[in-house]
């Protein structure tokens, strides 16, 4: 294996960090590669959460729009602008070894700039750019932007020279839908700490019943959690619809629903639904809690929508020993393989219909549980991944080294 220490600029473009979804892969990337004593900086937005092992750089603030952003955003303009400021100006006053570029606009960002300091990019793919705006109803597949902005995407996943995928699933779009060459695509699924997050222990079923009675829940009572974001592509409109078919079968079960932001809206769509009695909303939960609130559950579910997403937050119910109910997509067969419970995708009472048979058998949540469980640590430890990332920055180190002998342009970049 070779021992060689990288020097890796990582750019998130996004409000890292932020507790959900791409900013965990962002951090449990880093904090691996850190283990394995490589130096990472990461070069993101003004807002986010500071942690303190990590080296984060920020932009400057924008005046006009100063809270935290999710998804996708006419003001993402801006703030890409400045963040490709600032990472130029971390590229002026320090070296680097590779650029570790965090979805399309960071790839974007690290292709300009790669080219300019001699640097090897790679980048981290973790769905498409206009599948994710169509998800968020920011973009119309009908509308004046999509077909540039599709050109656009299409450019960059073909011109970066290798690019880690989220999930399998992702190197298959990409192969199939964007055309891009297999021998440049490195599957690199998402991962789990499996240390942290670990199965509920004997000794923590008396926090777990306190803890349960300080939410409003009855220590007894049939729990079903949720982390993640809150947004109709991730689900939660049907899940809240699936909440009251299961309320009409059993008034015992709650739904633990854990994330932000909308919590008013969704709060008022519980009220509708005939279900705040049976939903309780704790907001935003900080990633370093996450293990804990999930504990309080007996069944996690994944309702996400999208097609081309990752789902992290699989994972962490897998590591923990929650049997899981999932809509039926790709990523999630990928992830919980036989072991998971699909309903039918945006179906609202087939997902109430799984989530009762699962609560229904203490002995197949046990069984269930504890084969997702092991399927975690056997597949999904980051501390495996992080060599895998290191193995793919030689490859890239090693690429760029041959196109630069052969292009006169970048070899006069390089022997500044």
């Amino acid at each position: 294996m070779n021992e060689r220490t990288f020097r890796v600029l990582m750019i998130a473009p996004t409000s890292f960090f932020a507790d959900y979804g791409c900013h965990v892969r962002i951090l449990e990337e880093a904090r691996a590669l850190q283990r394995l004593g490589h130096r990472v900086t990461i070069a993101t937005y003004r807002n986010g959460r500071n942690l303190p092992d990590l080296d984060i750089r920020r932009t400057l603030p924008i005046p006009w729009r100063q809270h935290y952003e999710v998804g996708s955003s006419r003001h993402k303009i801006a703030f890409d602008a400045l963040l490709g400021a600032k990472t130029l100006q971390i590229l002026l006053q320090e070296r680097f070894d590779v650029i570790h570029a965090h979805l399309h606009e960071g790839a974007l960002i690290g292709l300009v700039l790669g080219r300019m300091f001699g640097l090897p990019v790679v980048f981290d793919f973790q769905g498409s750019l206009t599948e994710e705006m169509i998800d968020h109803r920011f973009l119309r597949r009908d509308g004046l932007f999509y077909a540039p902005l599709r050109k656009l995407e299409t450019w960059i996943d073909h011109t970066v020279p290798l690019i880690l995928t989220s999930s399998n699933n992702a190197e298959r779009i990409l192969v199939e839908e964007f055309g891009c060459d297999p021998d440049r695509i490195r599957p690199l699924p998402d991962c789990v700490d499996v240390t942290t997050f670990a199965p509920l222990t004997e000794a923590e079923r008396t926090q777990r019943s306190a803890e349960r009675q300080r939410l409003g829940i009855p220590a007894d009572a049939p729990v079903i959690v949720y982390l993640g974001l809150l947004a109709p592509y991730q689900g939660t409109d049907l899940l809240l619809q699936a909440m009251r078919h299961i309320r009409a079968r059993r008034a015992d079960v709650y739904l633990l629903l854990m994330g932000f932001p909308g919590i008013e809206m969704y709060r008022s769509q519980a009220e509708q639904l005939g279900v705040a009695d049976r939903v309780v909303f704790t907001g935003r939960i900080p990633y370093e809690q996450a293990p804990a609130y999930l504990k309080l559950g007996d069944v996690a579910v994944a309702p996400k929508l999208s097609l081309t997403e990752g789902a992290g937050k699989l994972l962490n119910y897998m590591a923990l020993g929650l049997p899981t109910v999932a809509f039926d997509t790709p990523v999630a067969r990928e992830y919980l393989g036989a072991w998971g419970v699909y309903a039918e995708r945006g179906n609202a009472e087939s997902l109430a219909e799984k989530l009762l048979s699962v609560l229904a058998d203490r002995e197949l949540q046990e069984h269930l549980g504890g084969q997702l469980r092991q399927r975690a640590a056997e597949l999904y430890d980051w501390n495996h991944a992080a060599h895998q990332i290191v193995d793919v920055y030689m490859e890239a180190l090693g690429g760029y080294r041959r196109s630069a002998t052969s292009s006169p342009q970048i070899r006069s970049v390089d022997q500044r």
